[in-house]
């Protein structure tokens, strides 16, 4: 195969790349028995592709080998209005899944950012959120079944179509969020909802982090849950009102989104009240958006976070941490510290309905000691997320990217048990060699 072919193999959206000696394109579960037949039989590495949207590297042959991509299994095989249950191929696109259940009255919640581009596959392989998680929850919370073939080409029905079911262990959870390292998704039983008849948004600014962070306190000591709940800091702001043009960011050093859906009456009765809740904080100002369309129009603002942070011609090194809840304004009073420590700019935005910021350190390439100094911030962040009681990833995984902090965020008991689990299904290690386990 050439290598010209080969090269749109060798990476994700993350630095690291790596050239596959080859590239399978199989089309049918029954072809993925085959080849990892043949690669167990043989002790060739595979690894498992989808998109390739990921941001820690999960995707990338470090070892070689074939990379085994998913692209051609991209049918959505049902969509069952009265069993609120879709049956998908791997390499459907996110919001190609959401467009069609939504033509029908039905709703698939998780929503990341990039979900008109990434796959379902690689959704469930690193159990994707997005800003609706805070309602809704996150991928595995949506798969029912899965289709799965292991290392050695066996393939195994897990899970059913019903919305219960304890027959024996969650094993069809097990691979979820399990980032191609134990076997490979071929199709998957989702579950859906009906669809939320109207929406309607809030879009709030603030003087300071501490009082948006206070903010949002109040709404959830009301009472209220949004279904999505984003926050975003000066710097962030600052970069988007020069990609924009939004003057109503101007002088705005904290910025909060949120949204309710539901039935229309009762959502527009409760946009008042959540203004009055927020007025107390004496916000710079507060906009609403009434309906779908507005409410899309609230959201492009926040789309264009990582869009205009690269704008900046600063190289964006995106950490998808988490910490609890109550941590949230520690987060940013210690993000702030550490921008000045390390004299390198740190933008946050993200989920703060649920403690999942996306802490972005912005690298100046053409310093010197700037691959010095990142890395002495990515080791100060990690440890004092950890510290907050915090994770070093939410949504994103940890494939090569954090790799370097995984003895920090597991112990060795922890790391014991996933190498126990990695040998018994994949006692070869070809499935995603390299990476954290």
């Amino acid at each position: 195969m050439e290598n010209t072919f080969c090269k749109g193999y060798a990476g994700d959206k993350w630095f690291a790349a790596k050239m596959p000696d080859a590239v399978a394109l199989p089309r049918d579960t029954a072809t993925v028995s085959r080849i990892l037949r043949f690669a167990c039989e043989h002790r060739i590495p595979v690894t498992p592709r989808g998109a390739g949207y990921g941001y820690v590297g999960g995707c990338v042959p470090i070892r070689g080998g074939m990379v085994l991509s998913l692209e051609r299994m991209n049918r959505i095989k049902e969509v069952h209005p009265e069993d609120f249950v879709a049956v998908v191929q791997p390499n459907v696109l996110t919001k190609q899944l959401q467009d069609t259940v939504e033509r029908k009255g039905l709703f698939y919640p998780p929503d990341p950012a990039s979900r008109a581009d990434c796959s379902i596959g690689g959704n469930i392989a690193t159990n994707a959120g997005g800003p609706r998680c805070l309602k809704y929850g996150v991928t595995r919370d949506y798969v029912l079944g899965l289709e799965v073939v292991l290392a050695n080409g066996t393939v195994v029905r897990l899970g059913s179509r019903t919305h219960k079911n304890k027959s024996g262990f969650d094993l069809w959870r097990f691979f979820v969020g399990s980032e191609g390292l134990l076997g490979i998704i071929t199709e998957a039983t989702l579950k859906l909802l009906p669809l939320p008849p109207y929406r309607a948004g809030l879009a709030i600014g603030f003087d300071a982090m501490k009082t948006a962070t206070g903010a949002i306190r109040k709404i959830f000591t009301a009472g209220f849950l949004p279904c999505a709940l984003e926050i975003a800091d000066a710097f962030t702001l600052a970069a988007a009102r020069k990609r924009t043009g939004s003057k109503r960011l101007g002088g705005c050093n904290a910025h909060v989104m949120l949204e309710l859906d539901g039935q229309k009456e009762s959502v527009r009765s409760e946009i008042p009240a959540l203004e009055r809740i927020l007025r107390t904080a004496k916000p710079l100002f507060i906009r609403r958006a009434f309906g779908a369309a507005e409410c899309e129009r609230m959201w492009q603002l926040r789309r264009e976070f990582s869009y205009s942070l690269r704008d900046t011609g600063l190289t964006k090194l995106n950490e998808d941490i988490v910490v609890p809840r109550s941590r949230l304004e520690a987060l940013f009073a210690f993000a702030d510290k550490l921008q000045r420590k390390h004299k390198l700019p740190i933008a946050c935005f993200g989920h703060a309905g649920d403690g999942n910021i996306h802490v972005n350190v912005m690298v100046d390439q053409t310093n010197p000691n700037a691959e010095r100094r990142a890395e002495s911030a990515l080791n100060e962040l990690f440890r004092g997320v950890l510290a907050l009681g915090g994770v070093i990833t939410g949504e994103h995984g940890i494939g090569l990217a954090k790799k370097p902090w995984w003895p920090l965020a597991a112990s060795d008991e922890v790391r014991q048990l996933h190498r126990t689990i990695k040998r018994a299904l994949d006692p070869r290690g070809i499935l995603n060699p390299g990476k954290f386990v």
